[in-house]
């Protein structure tokens, strides 16, 4: 099976994205754990850039790349993917993700404010210790926060798993089906249909979670998307026909981003002046078709070179994953670190991003070399070296090299 490379360059990408992103978040008036004293509204519309589409294109890449390593070893899968997922999940929250809690703690409007050092704190955060209140409400611990992809991923991979074994034959059928109906320009039109009846029907009913058993909206889009690359992943006429519509997708991601844009920012409409419910149920509609008008459009873009191997993609896949486990607890440590110098933020932006990808680069340094961490942040135990006549199916989003 020949691998992927364009499959394995868009996870790279939507993960480099990832901490561009959540570094942004430190500058808006969005909630998040930490924020800057210049936070607010002026970065919101570069974030929407990639707010409709960024986690869905990852779980797209992801359901491909579940196929493809289910066929590859479809004896040992579910094991094998769950220590490279849930071991990490364990892991971060216990050791990686308390800090954030921390931070946020600290950074909080707190009653008297929190004095007792990060030991105590970690403490009653393994405790479950549910007294970290503010104004805004009390801080939930322990927590995944951003390892809440992992998760779900874990979730649908399972989900993927128990239907291939349970009715291979019937998968097969659909998998035809599907592929023969989206090798035309319904591979632009209809998924941008399921997103924006998912999204009408939904987005106002079930707020956004990332809790698992409550996220019926994002378990909604997301398995969707996951589900279309676990059953596409061999269709080659489907990623043919998103190479030919490319440019159609590119122009429709354009036009409903101005939309979007102008929606939140440019119409008068908020939370003092609520748009009209046609107006609220268009914007949905943009909103799903920016969605996958954009994935479409990369994934188009980005198929030309699926056979374009290189030495620094072969280096940054099996890096992705560590770095990602790293990079928000990275981030804000340094924002709150960096906070008191007062650094004008067109500064202190590009720092805290240089600052990051440091830091979670040369943590996997560290970690790629030493045996027992690897499995900590979803690597093999042992390396293994490459060679020249080997070729594997598209990368995961926990490493499988």
């Amino acid at each position: 099976m020949q691998r992927r490379h364009d499959l394995d360059a868009i996870r790279v990408a939507a993960f480099a994205l990832l901490v561009l992103y959540h570094v942004g978040m430190y500058y808006v008036s969005w909630d998040w754990h930490v924020k800057s004293a210049s936070a607010g509204p002026a970065l919101e519309p570069f974030m929407l850039l990639s707010s409709p589409w960024r986690l869905a294109l990852l779980f797209l890449v992801s359901g491909a790349a579940t196929a493809f390593l289910l066929e590859k070893a479809p004896g040992g899968f579910l094991k094998s993917r769950s220590w490279r997922l849930l071991v990490p999940l364990v892991f971060g929250m216990l050791v990686i993700v308390p800090p954030q809690s921390y931070y946020e703690v600290l950074d909080s409007r707190i009653p008297g404010g929190y004095h007792d050092g990060y030991l105590a704190f970690w403490g009653r955060y393994l405790a479950g210790d549910g007294s970290f209140c503010d104004d805004d409400g009390c801080l939930e611990v322990p927590t995944w926060n951003h390892l809440w992809f992992v998760a779900y991923l874990w979730v649908y991979t399972v989900v993927a798993w128990a239907i291939g074994r349970s009715a291979p034959a019937a998968l097969a059928r659909m998998r035809t089906r599907l592929g023969g109906w989206l090798s035309g320009s319904a591979a632009l039109w209809a998924p941008i249909v399921l997103l924006a009846v998912v999204r009408v029907a939904l987005v106002g009913r079930f707020e956004s979670t990332h809790a698992l058993v409550d996220d019926w909206y994002n378990h909604a889009q997301y398995f969707s998307v996951f589900a279309l690359g676990f059953l596409l992943a061999r269709a080659e006429a489907f990623w043919e026909a998103l190479q030919r519509l490319r440019w159609v997708s590119l122009v429709l991601a354009t036009a409903s981003y101005a939309f979007i844009v102008w929606h939140f920012y440019g119409s008068g409409y908020g939370e003092d002046l609520p748009p009209p419910d046609a107006l609220r149920t268009l914007q949905r509609v943009v909103w799903a078709t920016n969605q996958w008008g954009v994935i479409a459009s990369i994934c188009g873009f980005a198929y030309r070179f699926r056979h374009a191997d290189s030495k620094a993609l072969r280096y940054l896949v099996p890096a992705v994953f560590p770095v990602y486990i790293l990079h928000q607890t990275v981030i804000v440590m340094a924002a709150y670190q960096l906070k008191p110098l007062g650094i004008p933020a067109l500064l202190e932006g590009p720092l805290l991003v240089a600052l990051t990808f440091g830091a979670c680069f040369g943590g996997y340094a560290i970690i790629r070399r030493v045996r027992w961490l690897r499995p900590l942040f979803g690597l093999k135990a042992r390396e293994d070296r490459p060679t020249a006549s080997r070729q594997t199916s598209a990368g995961m989003a926990a490493d499988e090299r």
